[in-house]
C-alpha cells in the first residue's frame, strides 16, 4: 500500500486518507503559579484544604483548576484563562474556579472537541494533599461532565527547593488530549 502523501505516487495502489483528516487530536499544556499567603483559604481542585496559608489571587486562586483550564483552552486554540476571565473584571473576584472550569469545558465542546484525558501535577511542599486527590478528581469530572477515569491528579514536593519548597507558593501543570467529535 502506498503511504506517500505526494500526489506523484502512481504505483496504482489505494492511498489511505491521512490520519489527521480522519481524527483530529490536539494536545494542550497549562501551567499556573500562585503565592501562598496568610488569611486565605487553600483551595485545590475545588477542595478546601485545612492549612495556615492559602493561595493569593483574584478568584479563589485554585492553581490546579487554572492549569487545567489553560491546557484545555490551549489545546482548542481558544487563548488562555486570562483572556476569558481577566483579573481586572470584578465579576471574577473570589469566583469558584470550578465555575470557570465548567465554562471552559463548554467552550471546548462548542469548538467541536471532546476531552480524551487530563494529567495534572501539583507542586507544593506542604500540606500533603494525597488524602484529597480523589475528591479533586470527582470535582473536575463533575465540572467537565467527563468520566473520572479520564482524569489524573498527582502531587509532589520540590524537595524543599525554590518557592514551592519554601512554602511561598504552589505550581500546577496539566497536559490534556482533546479530539474532534465525530460528525
Amino acid at each position: 500500500m502506498c503511504c506517500s502523501p505526494k500526489p506523484s505516487c502512481n504505483r496504482g495502489e489505494i492511498k489511505p486518507e491521512p490520519l489527521y483528516q480522519l481524527i483530529q487530536m490536539r494536545i494542550g499544556h497549562g501551567i499556573d503559579v500562585h503565592q501562598l499567603v496568610p488569611n486565605r483559604k487553600l483551595i485545590l481542585g475545588g477542595v478546601e484544604i485545612p492549612f495556615e496559608l492559602g493561595l493569593l489571587g483574584h478568584s479563589d486562586a485554585d492553581v490546579l483548576l487554572h492549569a487545567i483550564c489553560d491546557a484545555l483552552l490551549g489545546a482548542a486554540a481558544l487563548g488562555d484563562i486570562g483572556k476569558h476571565f481577566p483579573d481586572t473584571d470584578p465579576q471574577y473576584k473570589g469566583i469558584d474556579s470550578l465555575k470557570l472550569l465548567s465554562h471552559v469545558g463548554e467552550l471546548v465542546k462548542k469548538s467541536g472537541f471532546s476531552i480524551a484525558n487530563l494529567d495534572a501535577t501539583l507542586i507544593l511542599q506542604k500540606p500533603k494533599v494525597a488524602p484529597y486527590i480523589e475528591q479533586m478528581r470527582q470535582n473536575i469530572s463533575k465540572a467537565l461532565g467527563i468520566s473520572v477515569l479520564l482524569i489524573s491528579v498527582k502531587a509532589t514536593t520540590s524537595e524543599k527547593l525554590g518557592y514551592e519548597g519554601e512554602s511561598k507558593g504552589a505550581t500546577a501543570h496539566c497536559i490534556c488530549l482533546i479530539e474532534e467529535k465525530a460528525t
